[in-house]
Order: structure tokens, then C-alpha cells, then sequence
């Protein structure tokens, strides 16, 4: 007998995703006090039909020194979603990150306003 995985609702996608964010809301670039998700860095959390999840993000720099460290963390905190089944995040360059990316909030706390 196949074990199949259950189809997801839409609202429970969008319940998913919000607590992606959230979770991500608690993920920090070591070098800037504001969370990756006020930065700008996460450009797509696409939640799948049975809770497969993809993130796309970039990183404030190809330099930066958080290059090894912030996809994984940010693959462990999705996967701690309830409802996550599996997490693929990809780092991307594509458009380049820069400031004005940030939130309103993020802009306040780093002085860019």
C-alpha cells in the first residue's frame, strides 16, 4: 500500500506561509541587528500541495559572512513549521539585494530614513 501525503487547502497554505515568516522573523544577518525578513533578503516562501515548501532569498552581499550559515538556519526554521514536510532554500542573486529592499521598519532602525 503507497503511503500518500495529504493535499493541503489553500488556507492552510496561507496559515503555513504566515508562520514561515514568523519564524523567519526571528532569524538575524549576525552583522545587522534586524531580522533577514526585514531586510529584504527572503523573496519567495511558496508553500506546496502536501506542505513542500520552497524559500528563495539572497544575502546582502556574495561576500557576506553569513554565506554558510543563513540558508541552513533559515531551511531548520521553516522546517520547524508545523505542517512543513520539507524545505528547499535557495540562494539567489537575481535581483541584487540593496537597501531599499528593506521595510519601513528595518530602514528606521538602521537610520535609512
Amino acid at each position: 500500500m503507497e503511503n500518500q501525503q495529504q493535499t493541503i487547502s489553500s488556507v492552510e497554505k496561507t496559515v503555513i506561509e504566515a508562520q514561515i515568516i514568523e519564524a523567519l522573523q526571528t532569524c538575524f544577518d549576525p552583522e545587522i541587528p534586524v531580522n533577514i525578513h526585514e531586510l529584504g533578503l527572503i523573496y519567495e516562501v511558496k508553500v506546496g500541495d502536501v506542505g513542500d515548501v520552497e524559500v528563495k532569498m539572497t544575502l546582502t552581499s556574495p561576500h557576506c559572512p553569513a554565506a554558510q550559515s543563513l540558508p541552513p538556519e533559515v531551511e531548520a526554521k521553516v522546517k520547524s513549521v508545523q505542517g512543513v514536510t520539507s524545505a528547499k532554500v535557495t540562494v539567489v542573486w537575481e535581483p541584487p539585494w540593496n537597501p531599499s529592499m528593506m521595510s519601513e521598519a528595518a530602514r528606521l532602525e538602521l537610520g535609512f530614513m
